[in-house]
């Protein structure tokens, strides 16, 4: 009875995700088909209204008011181009670094993290294990931080399965992502520490990849992998940021790895010599912000003070980790807040370095990558207000004008993913700027008017992960397995 039971639970499981996978795939088609609609058709107000928009601007050239808000409008679009332009190069430059063999790969310590992940930390496990690194050079630990659901059991089923080739410690309480790492980090006995979120799955030669950077070039200190959207099939939001992550990863890592200066590792999958680590451990363990403890953030601030150390963080874009995202608003809004008020914190702490001698060779190009996620910053305010002075003022003007910069932008990341993957999919970029641009604005402001918290925000328990596993969830797997292979 029990076993029936366990099957059915997993038949139903798969049939609903079948049935989101339906549903998402039917409304698509409508929902490009309404954005190109509202683009074009902004476009062609735009064009129509332009006698009127004229008007509007020989008004404000009259005004000292107008003439300054133009100057700073025009100025800060040549800034804008001007950097797309810059990061071109560097990306046109980038080479990746073909893996190395067997006997040159390094002892890796694989370490992942986990909280409330229920059978995600499992499949992540699996993944990692059947990865082509040898065995012999493979360390593969799990910490829970003291999950509330059934990861622990999870994680002991991984460990019955994969035996000496996994070792599994739980935390007494949770403590956050950070401290679970930094117990990895001291258990670990590998040259090469490499970091998986426990909702990830990364590719067979991932590992590897990862790892071959440290082995040519001693002056890498850690390594960004590839992330991609491994549930975007499942939801419109997924599908939506798969592109943005393709081309935040593929084109602006890529440039960043360039000059050496990948801002941020991602929790996904990251990779750190040693004696990077733990130069800085315990300064990173123990770092604070407004004089409370960093809770979050951990990914962005380890990139920051291995790049102070004069390392150079560079991205590997064949590395490919598939990672889970969240499937609605509230969740993504959140995890969106978390990134920004990290991003906040670390362009405070990099700034500290950054203008001195941290490292040999030339420095210009970090210290571009720097000023401009300060401009980012400092525009966040401005910005807001006049956006809701021309939503008051001149509504046609801000809707029209705002939709048709969409089109224009978001081109870059639609004709670069399209080269690079896959046309169709490509669409997305569309529907993702203007569900950012109209739901998602305001998240910079309030990020910098809260950048004191320390919330996680996204770590809901789903009623689900209470229960115990009770069979081999093997089909899951296989299905999961597919996503990725895709």
């Amino acid at each position: 009875m029990k076993e029936s039971r366990s099957v059915n639970t997993t038949t139903t499981s798969i049939s609903i995700d079948r049935l989101e996978k339906l549903i998402v795939n039917a409304s698509s088609p409508f929902i490009l088909i309404a954005t190109f609609l509202l683009l074009f058709g902004a476009a062609s107000l735009f064009y129509f209204l332009q006698p009127y928009f004229e008007e509007i601007h020989l008004e404000r050239m009259n005004t000292p008011w107008g003439i300054a808000l133009m100057v700073t409008g025009l100025s800060l679009l040549t800034i804008k181009i001007s950097f797309i332009i810059y990061i071109l190069v560097l990306y046109l430059r980038y080479k990746t670094i073909d893996a190395v063999s067997d006997e040159q790969l390094p002892l890796c310590t694989v370490i992942v993290p986990a909280y409330n992940e229920g059978e995600l930390v499992y499949k992540t496990l699996i993944s990692l294990a059947e990865s082509d690194y040898p065995e012999d050079k493979l360390q593969i630990i799990s910490i829970d931080d003291g999950s509330q659901d059934n990861t622990w059991q999870w994680m002991k089923k991984a460990k019955d399965e994969l035996g000496d080739r996994v070792a599994i410690y739980q935390q007494p309480e949770n403590k956050g992502k950070r401290h679970a790492l930094y117990r990895g980090f001291n258990l670990a006995t590998g040259d090469v520490f490499i970091t998986v979120d426990s909702d990830s799955i990364v590719k067979k030669d991932t590992l590897r990849i990862m790892a071959t950077p440290f082995v040519v070039n001693d002056k890498c200190g850690a390594v960004a992998g590839n992330v991609r959207v491994l549930n975007r099939e499942k939801a419109l939001i997924p599908r939506m940021l798969n592109v943005s992550f393709a081309f935040s990863f593929e084109f602006i890592r890529s440039a960043q790895s360039t000059l050496g200066s990948v801002l941020c590792t991602p929790g996904a999958l990251s990779a750190y010599r040693k004696e990077a680590v733990f130069n800085c451990l315990e300064e990173w363990i123990s770092q604070t912000f407004m004089g409370q403890v960093s809770k979050i953030g951990e990914d962005r601030a380890m990139t920051n003070m291995i790049l102070k150390q004069g390392y150079n963080v560079l991205f590997q874009r064949k590395a490919y980790v598939y990672t889970n995202i969240p499937e609605r608003y509230k969740n993504l809004y959140k995890m969106f807040i978390r990134w920004e008020r990290s991003n906040i914190r670390e362009n405070i702490a990099m700034s500290k370095f950054a203008f001195k001698n941290f490292r040999e060779g030339s420095k210009t190009g970090t210290r571009i990558l720097l000023l401009n996620q300060w401009l980012k910053m400092t525009m966040a305010y401005p910005a807001m207000i006049v956006m809701v002075f021309f939503i008051c003022t001149y509504p046609l003007l801000f809707l029209s004008s705002t939709l048709v910069s969409i089109l224009i932008f978001s081109s870059i990341q639609a004709l670069f993913y399209a080269k690079k993957h896959s046309v169709s999919e490509s669409l997305w970029a569309y529907p993702y700027s203007i569900f950012y641009a109209f739901t998602l604005f305001w998240i910079t402001p309030y990020a910098i008017a809260t950048a004191g918290r320390s919330g996680w925000l996204t770590r809901d328990l789903p009623k689900k992960q209470l229960e115990e596993p009770q069979v081999n969830p093997s089909a899951q797997l296989t299905e999961q397995v597919v996503v990725v292979s895709s």
